[in-house]
């Protein structure tokens, strides 16, 4: 890293280096990240010098009291290391990306439905724990509760990066509200992320190539939502991708945000034809029911939260669906770089 930030320093210095505006303003963005990463390694390296150091000079004075001092600093210096490592698995071309998240109902009808808003508000509420901005793009209500389907835009600093964790199939099993006689349903959901792709990363999609519509909004809120035609749905007739976006009461708004999606939504396209692991991933999302899943958020009989890629498990479920999500994608990207050893950690 520091020598990558050195070599665009010196490209900076380079005539012409500011007559491509987009491509100067992406290398010296890596280049801050780059330095910013040097700074974070520096000082952990320095603070355990320093407290062997210590540790050296209160074994030969035999000060107790430095002594403890010392070794309690290594906790400390631990856990920034910790946060270096995990910054390490963030190292993938879009992980620093923003990030679209898509969320829809699967098997169990009104149950999957409301499991759906419930994992729409986790999300939510994990991205503003992070300081992460969430921006409502889509939102398609169910017939009697919760939601058929919903995007949201995350901005934030390596938002793809830990979110692209909670691509799969999410299992809910509690005794349902819906049920007259109070017994225990089982309820799914899909999850996709995207990243949110640099405005420099070229995806040519031509009016000719997809259908436009309009038409006016339907989502949540009530007296809020726009009765006119505003709401923008484009068909990419290629691939049959389909983005819908009416949270805008502006059309122009809704279609250049719809856009937006739909280049990032090709452009993982893309990725995933050069990647066989990707695609595989994709591919048991065809299915969004029994044995498909990636977590299990059990509320009855018992309370348990568990990842069936990694076992990170919590019993704090209320937690968990309040949006404290991140052991479990710390447990995902950590867990990625172990299977490339061989294997998952007990």
């Amino acid at each position: 890293m520091r020598l990558r930030a050195e070599e665009i320093e010196q490209m900076s210095l380079q005539p012409g280096f500011w007559d491509d505006q987009k491509a100067a303003q992406a290398l010296n963005k890596e280049k801050a990240r780059a330095e910013e990463l040097v700074r974070a390694w520096d000082s952990p390296s320095r603070a355990l010098d320093d407290a062997f150091a210590l540790l050296e000079l209160a074994n030969e004075a035999g000060d107790e009291d430095s002594r403890k001092e010392a070794e309690g600093s290594l906790d400390a210096i631990e856990e920034a290391i910790r946060g270096l490592e995990l910054r390490r698995m963030l190292s993938g071309p879009n992980d620093g990306a923003d990030a679209i998240i898509e969320i829809n109902s699967g098997a169990g009808g009104t149950e999957s439905m409301d499991w759906a808003a419930m994992l729409l508000r986790m999300y939510t509420r994990y991205c503003e724990r992070q300081g992460w901005e969430v921006e409502l793009a889509d939102y398609t209500e169910g017939e009697e509760a919760g939601l058929k389907s919903a995007s949201i835009l995350v901005r934030g600093e390596f938002a793809y990066g830990f979110l692209k964790a909670e691509a799969g199939v999410h299992r809910l099993v509690r005794i349902s509200p819906f049920d007259s006689q109070a017994r225990r349903q089982t309820s799914f959901a899909s999850v996709f992320v995207y990243p949110d792709i640099e405005a420099d990363i070229e995806i040519d999609v031509k009016e000719s190539d997809v259908r436009i519509d309009v038409y006016r909004s339907s989502g949540a809120g009530g007296q809020k939502v726009n009765k006119t035609s505003s709401a923008v749905r484009i068909t990419h007739i290629a691939t049959g991708i389909v983005v819908a976006v009416q949270n805008e009461r502006s059309q122009h708004k809704n279609r250049d945000l719809a856009w937006k999606i739909l280049k990032a939504r090709l452009y993982e396209l893309e990725e995933k034809k050069r990647n066989a692991e990707k695609q595989a991933i994709e591919e048991t999302k065809t299915d969004i029911g029994w044995g498909s899943q990636i977590r299990s958020y059990v509320l009855a009989p018992y309370r348990l939260v568990k990842d069936t890629r990694t076992g990170e498990e919590s019993s704090q479920v209320d937690k968990v669906l309040d949006g404290e999500l991140q052991p479990f994608l710390e447990a995902f990207l950590l867990g990625k770089r172990n299977t490339s050893k061989g294997g998952l950690p007990e």
